[in-house]
């Protein structure tokens, strides 16, 4: 399978580490872009130094995996997420910041991340974007509600309890979860409802 992560300037770190190693777990060809501002986040909630370089939080961030991933560069419009015609299972945004859900709703396009998503939107393709914004304007509500028309799943990243988590983790997979399952991956990261 092969599966794009967009990484932006949101809250939800954990979320998208756990994300990428579940991927690349599984054997998922992995293309994978960080905004600027995702980049501190990753190293402010990864790492504790906003101050590490792109290269070095993106080093650290994708680790062991580096086989199954790819990373391509904010601009890099040569990359195959940015066209329609490369052949994509999937493609996820998280965390996704309110200002990636603006960006996409009004259709504009200034990096690849956009771009991707984008794509994704106008081939009818699995587009899951992950946002942890709380409390919500209606500015953000009505972008979600149009993304959501237009084919994205909106999957916030709001961890239940039924599953009696026991730590950060717990909380951080039944996130991640919810998100293979909505791109067509078998996992057992949680108990699910009516099993124990």
């Amino acid at each position: 399978m092969r599966v794009f992560l967009g990484v932006t300037g949101a809250s939800g770190a954990p979320y998208a580490e756990r994300l990428l190693r579940a991927l690349a777990a599984v054997d998922c060809e992995i293309g994978l872009t960080a905004s600027a501002a995702g980049i501190q986040v990753l190293a402010t909630e990864l790492y504790g130094d906003p101050s590490l370089s792109r290269e070095e939080v993106l080093e650290r961030f994708v680790g062991d995996a580096s086989e199954q991933v790819t990373v391509f560069g904010e601009s890099d419009f040569r990359s195959p997420y940015a066209s329609g015609s490369a052949r994509v299972d999937a493609y996820v945004i998280c965390p996704c910041s309110m200002a990636t859900v603006g960006t996409l709703a009004s259709g504009a396009m200034s990096n690849l991340i956009h771009r991707a998503a984008s794509v994704a939107i106008k081939e009818r393709r699995k587009l899951v974007l992950v946002p942890r914004e709380t409390p919500l304007s209606s500015i953000h509500l009505r972008g979600l509600a149009t993304l959501n028309e237009a084919g994205a799943v909106i999957l916030f990243a709001a961890p239940g309890f039924y599953h009696g988590p026991h730590s950060i983790d717990d909380l951080v997979d039944f996130v991640v979860a919810r998100c293979l399952d909505q791109i067509g991956i078998d996992n057992a990261l949680v108990t699910r409802w009516g099993q124990s």
